[in-house]
């Protein structure tokens, strides 16, 4: 038995003790009867086929040139700089034992799907072609193409397919540093393929919420290969409430039903029938679907829990793409303690040695004055703030309001400055403000107290976007769905319990309820600063690894999608397992 049909046999093994673990669900299986078929027929003609040792001259010659038909200029460069410190040896095309290396690399770019990539990016079809081809022919483009393939699949895979900035604009967070020529030397010095799968499988982020997103994308990508569709519900009907009658409802069920399937919560195993009552079963599962999309779980089926209802496999599988790439993004070490913030779900994690210890609810940027996505360090927090009015807010918000109301301003406690010395008060009731048109010649700030626009507290840190977190009086706005409120700072529903958290074991030192009593605004410096991530993910995971889904409210990852030309169906979505 030849080495590739030796190591077929035992992947076919693994594999089919594997099968035993899950349900025998027709789209599992035919994830597998497709790896059948390329361990069955591909690599027996791999073998067969087996390439031609090439010589070092070849691949110094070949590298010499200027350019290379379909190569970039920094493809190049990466091939070159390998190569050059390889001696120019080759290899994936050798005689005898390296086979199985070439044969896994071919294996490792037809798994990045799994990752939310694709190995059509990675010219898998190029490959798979040219190393069926017969001895001597193509071996040097077979070589090189898959080292181009794993230099740029391997740099992908740990900083992300994209440039984060040219397909967010609004993502200011650097992309981790990663040389995949460095990577490449190091996992193929021992010419050893479980020693290279190893460290490839390593690349990518080892988060739970990145796992939990691509275990979901699996179970996606099943469901298109087998042709499955999601129940639609009408869209141009009024809103249901529990008990309603409505034809719509035996729909809605069914599309529960669906949501069970994938999700395999106990909330979504319901009774399949026909009624259209609203019955209290299917109220219980609205309310947990609603608290899994990020919408009030009121248990009223109306215009957000529809849109939500009806996202489609395909706009799934999109969402968690650009997550998985947003997530590549990041950095790879976290401090100890931090906190993240995900602009798109409305929510801020305090986490500690791994562990969500607190969460709650927020209000972000309104669209026109979207929270831009960058990180920084927490240093200090101010307890009864003033709020220096921007000069934006002043123009397009308060201006227009004190035109219409003289009483406006001294009503909410604004004060009016000549400049932003705030040393030279005027007397608001002394200035024609209809005759300011929409430009104000002034600085504003409101004084401390229950209607200031900050509330009790004010969390600090540097950035050039003038963002931080602050506690707000409009406590009623966090039972909204779609929680675009604010000028780009962000409202907390739980400023004191982040205080605590902020301050660790200095905060029964720092007394903040003693000095918000005192209604003085007084700054609290933290002992230790705290890193804080401000991200934009439309699809995450909790404690309990379920996955979460938002809307796309800036339209980022519409933006991002077409930047990475992700929002066309994949070619061949089966094809590459």
């Amino acid at each position: 038995m030849t080495l590739p049909h030796q190591h077929a046999r035992q992947v076919f093994l693994s594999f089919n003790q594997g099968i035993e673990k899950y349900q025998y669900s027709y789209a599992i299986i035919a994830r597998y009867l497709v790896f059948l078929y390329f361990a069955f027929t591909i690599l027996p003609a791999l073998a067969e086929a087996r390439p031609a040792t090439i010589s070092a001259e070849a691949i110094r010659a070949q590298l010499a040139k200027n350019t290379l038909e379909g190569v970039s200029e920094t493809s190049l460069s990466e091939l070159r700089r390998f190569y050059h410190q390889h001696d120019y040896q080759p290899v994936w095309v050798q005689e005898g034992v390296t086979d199985n290396l070439l044969d896994m690399a071919l294996v490792l770019i037809g798994r990045a799907h799994e990752e939310g990539l694709s190995g059509h990016d990675y010219q898998i079809e190029t490959l798979s072609r040219l190393r069926k081809a017969a001895p001597d022919t193509d071996s040097l483009a077979l070589e090189l193409g898959i080292t181009r393939s794993m230099l740029a699949l391997s740099h992908d895979l740990y900083r992300g397919r994209l440039a984060a900035t040219s397909a967010d604009p609004d993502w200011h967070i650097p992309q981790p540093a990663f040389d995949p020529v460095d990577f490449l030397q190091q996992s193929v010095a021992s010419a050893n393929p479980a020693r290279l799968e190893q460290a490839l499988t390593e690349l990518s982020p080892k988060i739970r919420q990145y796992s939990a997103l691509k275990q979901l994308l699996g179970r996606l990508r099943d469901l298109v290969t087998a042709g499955t569709e999601w129940t639609q519900i009408p869209d141009n009907i009024a809103s249901i409430h529990p008990q309603d009658k409505h034809a719509a409802i035996p729909l809605v069920r069914q599309r529960i039903r669906e949501v069970h399937h994938v999700f395999e919560k106990q909330e979504y195993d319901i009774a399949d029938n026909s009624s259209q009552i609203y019955d209290d079963q299917l109220v219980k599962a609205i309310k947990s679907f609603q608290r899994q999309y990020g919408l009030n779980a009121d248990g009223v089926i109306g215009k957000n829990t529809r849109r939500a209802l009806n996202t489609t496999i395909i706009e799934h599988i999109q969402q968690l793409r650009i997550t998985l790439e947003r997530l590549r993004w990041l950095p790879r070490k976290f401090s100890e303690r931090y906190i993240l913030v995900n602009i798109a779900g409305f929510n801020l994690a305090a986490i500690q040695d791994n562990e969500r210890i607190l969460e709650m609810r927020i209000v972000v940027g309104r669209d026109y004055r979207s929270t831009p996505s960058f990180s920084s360090r927490i240093s200090h927090l101010v307890v009864n703030p003033y709020w220096n009015v921007p000069t934006s807010i002043a123009n397009k918000d308060l201006l227009p309001k004190q035109q219409h109301n003289p009483d406006y301003f001294a009503s909410e406690g604004i004060r009016v400055f000549s400049s932003h010395r705030y040393e030279s008060e005027l007397d608001p009731y002394s200035i024609d403000w209809h005759a300011l048109g929409r430009s104000l010649p002034y600085v504003l700030r409101q004084e401390p107290g229950r209607k200031n626009a900050l509330g009790t507290i004010k969390f600090m840190f540097p950035n050039p976007f003038s963002i931080y977190l602050h506690d707000t009086p409009s406590k009623y706005l966090f039972q909204k769905d779609i929680r675009t409120f604010s000028s780009g700072c962000i409202r907390l529903e739980k400023p004191q319990q982040l205080a605590e958290f902020v301050l660790g074991s200095a905060f029964e030192q720092a007394n903040i309820q003693e000095k918000i009593d005192s209604g003085k605004t007084q700054t609290v410096h933290l002992p230790k600063s705290v890193p804080i991530y401000l991200l934009y993910l439309t699809a995450w995971s909790d404690e309990q690894d379920e996955v979460h889904f938002s809307s796309d409210i800036y339209g980022r990852d519409k933006r991002a999608l077409a930047y990475a030309r992700w929002l066309q169906p994949e070619p061949h979505l089966s094809q590459s397992f």
